[in-house]
């Protein structure tokens, strides 16, 4: 429909749609009593090429437009007007150059400078915030570009790995790449870096069926992180939820950068590899009502955020500020931002950033029927791709881990902090002549955490099983550290979490060359890692690995380094022998995985009987080979589990896990079960790198197993 021929009551599609003649632009801006598009040549950062064309219509809050002769490459921003009044959230400032929300594509940098204030500010960027100030802000703040969606996709097609054979690889674009000695050099931290050949034999040989990108949203740092003279690095701090962060592409060209992360895309898809975003749809990089007026608090704060009656922000982000998703054309922005990725940059799904705060009602209180989650769950394009929670916030009751519908999956916290302290915590206190905490929490866990996801038929694949992520230790540093070191980050290491459920294994950090017990505590670390590694790998659920832990990638204790774009992040590619060896074991595991769908079930065990023999779908033993029964679920002395994984039944191969959390070397009993009459051994974590083939078949019976390891059994001669 023409803009001629488009009725007055149905304004255009949000942002700016080029159409023949010019553009048509809409935004919302639903207080304002009046709004202009700000047009600029191509080099102008100081705002003198500004052509301001006023947007005469209006609809239900939307402002809207046809601009004559506009076209890909035009450089524009938004500038509105009307009430400035604190108190009600009003806060209109015409001197500030505002983003559009639904910009494609995003040029240049904020210059924290007064400037970008709404109010009055001072150099050190404090001031009345009631006040309004009066500088303009275009030589300040970036530029919107006009930019085409036509891309030439070919044949490409959604991978759609389900997600009970999905192993996600939570990884950061520049990290991956910066210094990999394959990548050329003006490809490093970058899209086209990504999907470089040398970049995806490393995922393939991994096992990753779907990368999960930090946010790639356009976004900037904070004013007090650039005055450390540090930036951040991981990207959650927002300036626009439509356009790809440009200084991850290869080019300056933003309509080039547009195409790369499309390329990369399609590349991946071509190599059976999904890509998921990170999104960061709770907060903006507008701060509190103290910071920068940069787009949604300049258009309609009072629409855009979720504030009190007071006029203040209700942040349950941590982050000064929290979008308004109650709000209708909030949540549609969001839902528009999310099928365009989807739509027009073909993504696999999204993990939400703080995902209660986009859940919660018009009490604050969370709610898994929120419009935005049922919207969600009944779109017809979102309802189809991955969709997974990180199920807390840090408003209040914000722990929210297993309450979301399906078909989210969630990061399972709980399953990190019992996998942590069986491996090291309780290992660790057993060194200092103290017991465990009983092992029923590790059992739950191993076995979907049914407790959490259990309802609505959700299933274990609701569960994402991790032990390490973007935000904490690493798994090297979780053996290496029992304190946090993030002294660089310039905060008096008071950021980052104190609770790490960490152990360094007699020394913090590096052991120093001269110290006799270097060669047993490394190997000690070593095989920590490879407990960690193989028990989020063989856990019944969907596993997720932070990108470099499969090599045993350090951050020298850093366990926030959000604000590090240096070699505190960039994963170093000279691997030494025993990383080597770490990098096999991981890639052994995913492939185990695979090649057992006892591994990968859909549904929960039962722990009845499956088969004519009488066997169940699932079994425990204690050491001794004897079933466990509840007292020995409890009790802190029983520190060895072995799960049976029935596979008979479905005519699969059946797996026997040991996990012996004993400090010291001891003898377990394979315990005899129908339909079987011997076993092999597969993997033992005790070995620093997967044997050529599996060991000979033994009888069920004792069998030496060294003190905290995970080893693994498949059962031979089935019926």
């Amino acid at each position: 429909m023409s803009p001629a021929t488009r009725p007055r009551d149905l304004p255009p599609t949000l942002g700016m749609t080029l159409v023949e003649g010019g553009a048509e632009f809409a935004v919302y801006a639903g207080h304002a009593e009046s709004v202009e598009v700000c047009l600029f040549d191509a080099g102008d950062s100081d705002g003198s090429t500004e052509r301001r064309v006023p947007l005469t219509e209006r609809t239900h809050g939307t402002w809207f437009g046809f601009l004559p002769g506009v076209t890909a490459g035009q450089r524009y921003g938004v500038r509105a007007d009307g009430p400035w009044r604190p108190q009600e959230g009003l806060r209109y400032n015409p001197h500030k150059l505002l983003l559009d929300p639904y910009a494609r594509a995003i040029e240049g940098d904020v210059d924290w400078s007064p400037e970008v204030y709404a109010h009055a500010v001072d150099a050190r960027l404090k001031g009345d915030d009631v006040l309004r100030g009066s500088l303009d802000s275009a030589g300040s703040v970036p530029r919107c570009v006009v930019v085409e969606d036509r891309f030439d996709w070919g044949d490409d097609r959604h991978p759609h790995t389900p997600l009970a054979d999905s192993v996600v690889y939570e990884a950061h674009v520049r990290n991956l790449t910066m210094l990999h000695p394959e990548v050329p050099d003006h490809l490093r931290g970058t899209y086209a870096g990504l999907c470089h050949p040398a970049v995806i034999a490393h995922l393939k040989a991994v096992g990753a069926t779907a990368v999960e990108l930090l946010p790639v949203h356009a976004f900037a740092s904070e004013p007090e992180v650039s005055r450390r003279g540090l930036t951040n690095h991981w990207g959650y701090n927002t300036l626009g939820f439509f356009a790809p962060h440009s200084p991850y592409a290869s080019t300056t060209d933003p309509q080039g950068a547009l195409d790369e992360f499309k390329g990369m895309v399609k590349i991946l898809h071509a190599e059976g590899i999904e890509v998921l975003l990170d999104v960061v749809y709770n907060h903006t990089a507008e701060q509190s009502r103290q910071g920068a007026s940069l787009s949604w608090r300049g258009l309609d704060n009072r629409a855009y955020y979720r504030l009190d009656d007071r006029g203040q922000d209700i942040d349950v982000t941590g982050c000064g500020n929290t979008l308004d998703l109650r709000h209708a054309m909030v949540c549609k922005m969001v839902l528009d931002s999310l099928r365009y990725w989807v739509d027009e940059c073909h993504v696999d799904g999204f993990r939400f950033d703080l995902a209660v705060a986009l859940g919660r009602g018009q009490n604050d209180d969370y709610d898994p029927n929120h419009p935005f989650l049922v919207a969600l769950r009944t779109d017809p394009v979102l309802s189809r791709v991955k969709l997974i929670a990180e199920p807390w916030d840090v408003g209040i009751h914000g722990w929210r881990t297993g309450q979301f519908p399906p078909p989210f999956a969630e990061w399972n916290d709980r399953f990190r902090d019992a996998v942590r302290t069986f491996w090291l915590q309780d290992v660790a206190t057993q060194v200092h002549g103290n017991e465990g905490h009983g092992i029923r929490e590790l059992g739950t866990r191993m076995a979907g955490s049914q407790d959490l996801f259990g309802a609505r038929d959700r299933g274990p694949v609701a569960s994402v099983n991790f032990v390490a992520a973007h935000d904490g230790f690493t798994v090297a540093d979780l053996t290496a550290y029992n304190s946090k070191h993030n002294g660089p980050n310039g905060e008096g290491n008071r950021d980052g979490t104190d609770g790490n459920r960490s152990w360094n294994h007699g020394v913090e950090g590096p052991v120093d060359a001269g110290d006799e017990r270097k060669d047993d505590i490394e190997a000690a670390r070593r095989r920590s890692m490879r407990n960690l590694l193989a028990t989020t790998l063989l856990a019944t659920g969907v596993p997720m690995l932070n990108a470099g832990d499969e090599f045993g990638r350090s951050q020298g204790g850093n366990n926030n380094p959000y604000c590090q774009d240096n070699e505190v992040s960039w994963f170093d590619w000279g691997f030494e022998d025993w990383q080597q060896d770490l990098l096999a074991t991981t890639g052994f595991l995913t492939r185990l995985r695979a090649d057992h769908p006892v591994l990968r079930q859909r549904t929960f065990f039962t722990g009845r009987a499956v088969h004519a023999d009488g066997s169940t779908d699932l079994s425990w033993f204690g050491a001794d080979g004897d079933p466990m029964v509840n007292g020995r679920w409890e009790d802190p002395s029983t520190r060895t589990l072995l799960m049976y994984l029935n596979g008979a039944w479905l005519e699969h191969h059946s797996l026997l896990l040991v996990l012996r959390g004993d400090a010291e070397d001891g003898k377990v009993t394979l315990p005899t079960v129908p339909g079987l009459t011997g076993y092999e051994l597969l993997w033992d974590s005790a070995d620093e790198r997967p044997a050529d083939g599996p060991a000979p078949v033994v009888d069920p019976g004792v069998v030496a197993v060294r003190g905290a390891s995970l080893q693994v059994y498949r059962a031979v001669d089935q019926t």
